[in-house]
């Protein structure tokens, strides 16, 4: 049976006639845990983080290379806004309605007032398909980078690419 916020994503995704793939397996909280059921698995894995400012009135979400190890400094000063930490599970909630350990883009269909900006990884945009958890960690889902470029369409949001060092 599949979860009802992983089938919300199932559902949009069907919606807007884009194919994908599901892989089943134990509940994965990092993309460390997950490497080991993603290895043959012929998709970029993503690894996805949430952060808010110092002022807690801004919020991002960050997709990265899944093998990528991030510099907050780096990321504070591509963002510009300032001092960022990780966001609370409170606000991941709130925001994206996840849990911590299944954060994923396609939270942002929970975003309906758009207060999440998204920020990816432009070394992803090399990859063919893409892999992240459909808002549960129990699951994983591929998705080519087209179809995830037409998901993130539909959603409308404020996005932007980051060129990591």
């Amino acid at each position: 049976m599949i979860p009802p916020k992983a089938q919300k994503v199932l559902d949009a995704l069907d919606g807007l006639a884009i194919r994908y793939e599901l892989l089943e397996h134990p509940p994965l909280n990092t993309i460390e845990e997950a490497m080991p059921y993603w290895k043959d698995v012929e998709a970029a894995p993503c690894k996805n983080l949430f952060f808010r400012n110092h002022k807690g009135n801004k919020h991002f979400l960050v997709v990265l290379a899944g093998h990528r190890q991030l510099a907050i400094r780096e990321l504070e000063a591509l963002l510009r806004q300032g001092k960022i930490s990780f966001a609370s599970p409170e606000r991941l909630e709130r925001h994206l309605g996840l849990m911590p350990g299944s954060v994923s883009p396609f939270g942002l269909l929970n975003d309906g007032g758009r207060h999440v900006a998204l920020f990816i990884d432009s070394e992803l945009r090399e990859a063919e398909r893409l892999c992240f958890h459909p808002n549960v960690n129990t699951l994983s889902l591929i998705v080519a980078q087209s179809d995830f470029h037409r998901f993130l369409e539909h959603w409308g949001g404020e996005r932007h690419f980051l060129k990591l060092t």
